[in-house]
Parts: C-alpha cells; structure tokens; sequence
C-alpha cells in the first residue's frame, strides 16, 4: 500500500515536470493554438446566431474568418508598427529624461550621495533599452507566420463545432456521455461569458485610454490604447501597467510632473468605473476563483510564456477549475481554485 502511494506521488511529479517542459519547449505553437482557442469561444456565438438567419454553414464561416483574419491583421499591424515606432523613439526621450533629471538636481540643490537614485536614473543606457525593445518586437515575418498559425487553428475549431458531443456520445455510455456533455457545454458557456464581457470592457477602457492620451497630446496614444486594451485581461497587474506606461512618457514627454498626475487620475478614474462598478455588474458572481491562485497564474504563465501567457492565464485557470469540478476525484482543486 505504502509503495503504491509513494509511486502514485512519484508518477504524479514526474508528469507536471514533463507537462511542463512540453509547455516551455512548444510555446511557439501553443501560443497561436491556446489564441485561436479563446477567439473560437468568442466568435463560435456569432457563428450560430449567422447559422440561425438560414445561412449556410460554409457562407457563415467564410464571413466570420474573414472579417476575424482582417480584425486581427490591422490590430497586429497596429501594435507591431507602433512598438517599433516606440522603439525607435526611446532614445530621444533619453535625452529628454536627462535632461529632467539635471533640472531636478538644480531646483532642489541635490548633491551627491554614496548611492543617490537620480545619478543612477541619469545613467541608465536608454538606448540599449531601444535595441532591446527593438529586437524584443521580432521580425514582421514571425509576425505573419503566428497570425497565419493562428488562423488554421482557429478554422479548423470553427469548423468542428457541434461535433465534439456527437462523439462522446458514440463513445460513452449514454449517463457517462451527458455528463461530459454537460461539462464541456458549462465551459463553453462560462469561458464564452467570461471572454465576452472582458473583451468589450477592455475594448471600451482601451478607446477611452486612446480618446484621453490624444486629448492631452501624449504621444503613441493609439498604442498606449491598445496596450490597454490587452492588459486588461490581466487582473490587477495589467491595470496598473497599462496607466504607469503613458503617466512615465507623460512626465518626460511634457517634462511636467502634475500634466501626467491629471492624466493619471482621469485614467483611473475611468479603470474603477469600468473595472470595478461595471464589470461586476456584467460578470454577476463571476468565476469565483482565488486571488492567490489568480497571482500564482500568472507569475507561472509569464514565466511559461510571457505576455500572452498572463494575458490567457485566468481563462486559463477557469476552464481547469471547471474541468476539476467534473470528475469527483478533483474536487479538491475546484476548492483549492475558489474564493
């Protein structure tokens, strides 16, 4: 008996590790296939809602990868033009930056310490930050090949929906096979849910960033928007990212620490309306997972895949916590996963 619980412990830890390392080495593809995934579970509504007003099946799949391929081309095209241009301007606000930092110096009559931060500011390398930006960005070629990857995943999802439960159904018992039904119908549904509510609220706060910056004349404005309108599907860490990024270019930009503070506030302003009355409202009880798990995510997905990682580690984290809820032997997991 002991043996075999110290070989079940074993073999469980020998499978995480290699889950992991299979999840760290295949990031190139799973990345586009986990992305293609979650725009499935947003556009598979649409693609019924077109079936319903009696189009084809094929007509209403050729409309909807259509529209999404041209959707996602302009957004990549948009953040990727706009990162480079960013890239490329960093150096310029080096100078600006050091120049701030010696009109500090003078108005404060600061003088040098053992270790005195605005000395370390001013010597930061700005423009080895601009070469790492640069190459950090990637080629335009990896570019298009991630957004062709992603377009093949998500064409063949689409194109099998519907038929996932037709097969279980062969394949089990008729009470083993609604029970997977059910389940694989209530991810669908609060994956949808979740995906659904999020992207328009980050959509709304990301055309309101945009609208905001532009106001003020802060530069890049349309893609600090966009740069918010990812980070918005970070909880809690992307919100604060996403108004840190514009209040820092703001200070150097205009070299005016209170221009930036307004900024800073209306931004915030805008992100507890939007993230803290209206979402709750939309979302209702919402996925009831634990803050710690939700951290653990995604420092775990970051370190795993990076961005894109935290971005899909909460949608991520709802379907394993729903999956567990299904099978008895699990239920330990949902509640480890829940508030």
């Amino acid at each position: 008996m002991e043996k075999n619980k110290v070989l079940t412990v074993a073999g469980a830890l020998l499978s995480i590790f290699l889950i992991g390392v299979f999840l760290r080495l295949g990031k190139s593809f799973l990345i586009p296939f986990v992305l293609a995934l979650f725009i499935y579970f947003i556009l598979s509504p649409i693609l019924d809602l077109l079936t319903r007003w009696k189009l084809s099946r094929g007509v209403a799949m050729v409309i909807v990868m259509l529209v999404t391929a041209l959707v996602l081309y302009l957004l990549g095209v948009l953040f990727y033009e706009s990162g480079k241009s960013f890239a490329s301007e960093i150096p310029k606000y080096g100078q600006k930056f050091n120049a701030m930092i010696e009109s500090i110096q003078r108005t404060f009559h600061l003088g040098l310490t053992k270790w005195d931060p605005l000395v370390w500011l001013k010597g930061m390398n700005i423009e080895k930050l601009g070469s790492v930006a640069l190459s950090s960005l990637g080629t335009f070629l990896s570019f298009l090949s991630t957004f062709f990857l992603v377009l093949i995943f998500l064409m063949f999802m689409l194109a099998g929906r519907g038929k996932l439960n037709e097969k279980i159904r062969r394949s089990f018992s008729a009470q083993r096979g609604a029970q997977l039904c059910a389940m694989i119908d209530q991810i669908d549904s609060r994956v949808q849910k979740y995906l659904a509510i999020k992207t328009a609220i980050s959509l709304a706060s990301g055309l309101l960033t945009t609208l905001i910056l532009m106001f003020f004349g802060v530069d890049f404005a349309v893609a600090f928007g966009f740069l918010t309108f990812l980070l918005n599907y970070i909880p809690n860490i992307g919100s604060f990212l996403s108004k840190a990024a514009p209040f820092l270019l703001a200070i150097v930009q205009f070299s005016s620490f209170w221009k930036a503070v307004w900024i800073l506030a209306i931004l915030t302003v805008i992100d507890a309306i939007t993230g803290m009355i209206i979402e709750p409202r939309l979302m209702g009880r919402g996925l009831g997972l634990s803050p710690l798990g939700i951290l653990l995510a995604l420092f775990f997905m970051g370190w795993l895949w990076g961005i894109p990682g935290m971005i899909l580690a909460v949608p991520i984290m709802a379907m394993v916590k729903i999956v567990c809820g299904a099978f008895p032997s699990l239920r330990f997991l949902e509640a480890l996963l829940s508030k």
